[in-house]
């Protein structure tokens, strides 16, 4: 892909949900990256079973750690989450008092592992 055809958006203000497992995204962001729906699925949450779509990979950047994942869409007005598939992948642990911190039992150092 050419680079001026890369879609990008910045969250600023992304919830860690470590009851979400993939990053979750509100519809118009979903559209704005021009991602392909894959299948329909069942998911578990607060306000019961709802359904959902998978869509197509992104590459995300966190604290300067990048990877991908495929991602599942909110209802518009919905935070973006950040659900525990992505902290762990990228080495994050949560930290109460400031967010999300590289993970303290490795320093600066991306431990990852194996998937």
């Amino acid at each position: 892909m050419n680079p001026e055809d890369v879609r990008r958006v910045t969250v600023e203000d992304a919830l860690v949900d470590t009851g979400a497992t993939r990053l979750c995204l509100p519809t118009s962001l979903i559209e704005h990256l021009g991602l392909t729906p894959i299948r329909s699925m069942n998911a578990r949450t607060a306000a019961g079973i709802v359904e959902r779509t998978l869509y197509s990979e992104v590459e995300y950047t966190i604290l300067e750690r990048s990877y991908s994942i495929r991602v599942t869409n909110l209802p518009e007005g919905s935070p973006v989450l950040v659900g525990h598939m992505v902290v762990e992948t990228l080495d994050l642990c949560v930290d109460m008092k400031r967010g999300l911190i590289y993970n303290p039992a490795h320093g600066d150092d991306w431990i990852e592992e194996q998937l």
